[in-house]
């Protein structure tokens, strides 16, 4: 399920950098998942319905993981593809495993073990060599792209919800708490669309850009989030957050192929720090499991 999460949302990446210039980025968020919405409805009414009660005891944290997970995570991904290629936002959100172990511990005040942060440290040097592109006179002249900058802000949005995602109610059906996440979500997203505060250019319904939404609503939201938010219940968020680096590797080979983006050298060198951070971080869980 996890791993079918990462396709998924790998190929939602490479959507939205290729629709960058035909879709607007909240159009892009807020269509994917109204229309998600209405796929879902169907099938969830009834149980959503049953579970109403134990949806509104808990309403604040619900509240909070339909705004994260849904409309912040997607529309910072989006804003930051119409400035950035589909392969550096895809390496930079590599970064959230390590980013998650960071707020993991900062949260319940868990002391930082000496190889987690020193992979905190070189993973984070890994993200600073994507966004400077390699040039370190660009990072200390503050010349970075800002596409960079919305898709990091977007992976400690995910962090921060993959987290949250430990308090949601054990007893609410999974079915359940995505169906209500995505309204969450789109009444969000709603009042900025329909008021057009970003001032969007308008959605123009070609077969393509109808394509695109499809493919965004059925895979990278129905599917990916069901099977992420059971994968991260099944396995806890540390471990499923090793699953976002398979990103990487499934929407690289696509961006290369569907888009025609080329791979350079601080590409390979800030993914290769990323890993490195990562492995180290995990070093003492692999060592316990062997």
């Amino acid at each position: 399920m996890l791993a079918g999460s990462a396709l998924f949302w790998s190929g939602n990446f490479v959507i939205g950098r290729a629709f960058a210039s035909d879709i607007a980025p909240l159009t892009l968020s807020y269509l994917r998942w109204q229309t998600a919405l209405l796929i879902l409805l169907p099938f969830t009414l009834r149980p959503l319905i049953e579970q109403w009660g134990l949806i509104m005891r808990y309403r604040w944290r619900m509240l909070f993981l339909g705004v994260l997970g849904v409309a912040g995570f997607n529309t910072f991904a989006y804003l930051g593809l119409h400035e950035t290629t589909a392969t550096n936002a895809l390496l930079i959100n590599s970064f959230i495993p390590i980013l998650i172990i960071l707020l993991s511990r900062i949260y319940p005040g868990q002391p930082i073990r000496w190889n987690q942060l020193l992979g905190i440290l070189i993973s984070t040097c890994g993200v600073a060599v994507l966004i400077a592109q390699g040039r370190l006179e660009r990072l200390l002249a503050l010349d970075i792209n800002r596409g960079d900058l919305w898709v990091l802000g977007a992976a400690l949005i995910w962090a921060v919800y993959s987290i949250g995602l430990r308090f949601r109610p054990p007893q609410l059906a999974p079915s359940s708490f995505l169906a209500f996440t995505v309204l969450v979500g789109v009444l969000t997203l709603a009042p900025i669309y329909w008021f057009d505060l970003l001032a969007e250019p308008p959605f123009e319904p070609t077969a393509a850009n109808l394509t695109a939404v499809g493919y965004v609503a059925v895979f990278a939201s129905v599917g990916a989030y069901l099977f992420w938010n059971q994968g991260v219940k099944v396995v806890g968020a540390g471990a499923a957050g090793q699953f976002i680096h398979l990103m990487p590797v499934f929407g690289t080979l696509m961006a290369v192929l569907f888009l025609g983006e080329r791979l350079h050298g601080y590409h390979l060198a800030g993914a290769a720090a990323i890993a490195a951070g990562i492995y180290l971080s995990l070093a003492r869980r692999f060592n316990s499991a062997a």
